[in-house]
């Protein structure tokens, strides 16, 4: 049988949860070179997202959850149906997704392109969004 949460004991114990979506592979138009804009490439994607939790979620009530498929469906749209010259520009589009939801407080968007670069596994870019700095984007990481 499984614990009933009142309210005061959930808000105690959770007031976040992080959703984290791993190496979700896709293929979309990126870069600017003349074979890059009309042949779909790989990217990876790495997700997460922070978020305030509704203590009803505890209790097994669905209406109270952030719903990751429609995030990650989302997504999965905006990236294969977009063509993209810059990997800042897919990662800042992919960010403002995740971060869509008034309950997100928090989110981190890597992108990986596998193979850009002829002797590296693959080039990525990390961008991040913080609810309590006006939506700030920071870059965190471009490994070229």
């Amino acid at each position: 049988m499984s614990q009933k949460w009142n309210q005061v004991e959930a808000d105690k114990l959770f007031d976040r949860a992080t959703i984290k979506i791993r190496n979700l592979r896709l293929r979309t138009f990126i870069g600017f070179n003349a074979e890059e804009r009309i042949k779909k490439q790989d990217v990876v994607l790495n997700l997460e997202i922070s978020y305030l939790t509704n203590p009803a979620v505890f209790n097994d009530e669905v209406q109270g959850a952030l719903n990751y498929k429609t995030i990650t469906k989302a997504v999965i749209r905006q990236v294969e149906q977009g063509r993209f010259l810059l990997l800042e520009k897919l990662v800042a589009d992919v960010l403002t997704t995740c971060s869509s939801h008034p309950e997100v407080t928090h989110a981190r968007v890597t992108i990986d392109k596998p193979h850009a670069l002829r002797f590296a596994e693959s080039v990525s870019l990390t961008l991040e969004y913080k609810s309590k700095t006006d939506k700030y984007i920071n870059l965190l990481e471009k490994a070229s």
